[in-house]
């Protein structure tokens, strides 16, 4: 969406580590302009000007003109940018040149509305899955957001891109069937506990007929029973038949 701003930026011959640091301490940062039928351009521009664009309900959607170096309006949009992750400061942005009459392909945020019947009658859980949807259109007919209302959202239920209300003259370019939300049943929280491996007791080998009879048992005073098939010797005195 084009917005009524205006950015002055100052034209910088040098580039390099030492150049950023000097603008940075100047309260400047270095920003690169390019695209059309132009080639890109080094400047330098306030980082104060750049983040309040980036943090409107526009963000970097937002058009607005770029003047260098006290020449003419040049329609712009912050297409990628660097923050230092410590200070949270702006380090760099790259600036694209905007023809107003060409359609081009912008990201557009997505923001729900309204509580789902899923969730307050039938006790499911409301998600969302995307934030933005792709689109083409002419620059100034970029909106700010997409409102989407959730308040019939029934259980199972889902709202897909190709749900979302457009203008004619807007062209969807993420798939239709791309989830914006969905309710969902709660998942099981308690899973049955697994089963307690038995331990296997020790195999006892079972002796045989042939073990039995090879192995003689001893007996209490340790001595070894006679074989079942050996004669007695005969007792003292006894007759012989």
């Amino acid at each position: 969406m084009r917005k009524d701003i205006t950015v002055a930026a100052e034209s910088r011959g040098s580039r390099g580590k030492n150049e950023a640091r000097r603008l940075r301490m100047a309260g400047s940062m270095p920003a690169v302009v390019y695209g059309g039928t132009e080639g890109p351009v080094a400047v330098a521009v306030s980082p104060k000007e750049v983040a309040r664009i980036l943090n409107s309900k526009t963000g970097h959607n937002t058009i607005f003109n770029l003047t260098v170096g006290g020449g003419t309006d040049t329609p712009v949009m912050i297409v990628d940018w660097q923050f230092d992750p410590i200070k949270d400061s702006l380090l760099h942005v790259d600036l694209k040149r905007i023809d107003l009459t060409k359609r081009i392909a912008v990201k557009v945020p997505v923001v729900t509305h309204g509580d789902p019947r899923g969730v307050k009658i039938q006790g499911g859980i409301h998600e969302i899955i995307t934030r933005e949807v792709e689109i083409e259109c002419l620059p100034e007919d970029i909106p700010e957001q997409f409102d989407v209302d959730i308040s019939e959202l029934g259980l199972n239920e889902s709202i897909r891109a190709s749900d979302i209300k457009m203008k004619a003259e807007i062209v969807l370019i993420s798939p239709a069937d791309q989830v914006i939300s969905h309710v969902v049943s709660l998942r099981a929280e308690v899973e049955a506990p697994a089963e307690v491996a038995a331990v296997a007791e020790p195999e006892v080998i079972k002796k045989g007929k042939k073990d039995e009879a090879a192995a003689p048992a001893a007996d209490a005073g340790g001595k070894k029973a006679p074989d079942a098939g050996a004669k007695k010797a005969p007792e003292p005195g006894a007759k012989k038949k």
